[in-house]
């Protein structure tokens, strides 16, 4: 039986006029199997810094008052095997939407795809979840569904077997997606004002060996991020 492969993905600054250059796309990826012991250490981790084991954690909320329980987080995600992420980071100058008579949604799913390709393996099985962002997600999550499938060949869904909006609130894993995500699209803005937040984003470059604003080895597992450029 084929492996199964849960995905959770997140986006940061990927509306079309959200006056934001670069747009960040990720994916954590944790096998079935592993899944609930990991949902359950990062608990354990949220626990142990005052936190409810159920309560949110995502970039947005990391301040100087709880650096040390995001640090822990962070190092957590390098020090398990099981636990890899895929990052594309594109500038959305570079979609020359009217040269090619596509849209935005057009180049983001294009996007997706692109980021997605990297992970999946026509010889596993893979759960894609999305955080749940705005009304449209349905439509997002049926969109998505239809471009793998048709890019991979995969009519009968049998490499992607289920894309699901779900709530980060709910998700553990999808909130640390949601932390490197955020991190990686403010490693490559610049001017982060919070030095909790440049602690962890220089935290993640000792930990990874990269800069996080270049594409990183093409065979990286662990941070593997991927800078899109239009043609030129």
């Amino acid at each position: 039986m084929p492996e199964i492969i849960n995905v959770y993905c997140d986006e940061s600054c990927h509306l079309e006029h959200d006056h934001q250059p670069v747009m960040a796309l990720g994916a954590l990826s944790c096998p079935l199997d592993h899944a609930r012991a990991a949902t359950e250490r990062i608990r354990e981790i949220k626990v142990r810094h005052g936190l409810a084991p159920r309560a949110e954690v995502k970039w947005t909320k990391l301040s100087p008052g709880n650096k040390a329980l995001y640090l822990d987080l962070l190092d957590y995600f390098f020090d398990t095997d099981f636990l890899n992420f895929r990052c594309l980071l594109a500038s959305k100058a570079d979609s020359r939407q009217g040269e090619f008579a596509q849209t935005h949604d057009d180049w983001y799913y294009k996007m997706y795809f692109t980021m997605l390709q990297m992970i999946l393996d026509p010889h596993a099985c893979f759960r894609i979840y999305l955080d749940i962002k705005d009304t449209r997600n349905a439509s997002k999550v049926r969109h998505l569904h239809a471009v793998l499938a048709n890019s991979m060949y995969d009519f009968s869904r049998a490499i992607v077997t289920r894309i699901q909006s779900v709530r980060s609130h709910d998700v553990d894993l999808l909130q640390v997606a949601d932390i490197l995500v955020g991190a990686l699209s403010a490693a490559n803005r610049g001017g982060v004002e919070s030095s909790a937040k440049r602690e962890f984003i220089e935290r993640m470059r000792a930990r990874s060996g990269y800069s996080l604003t270049r594409t990183t080895l093409l065979r990286e597992k662990k941070i593997n991020i991927f800078y899109w450029q239009g043609a030129r």
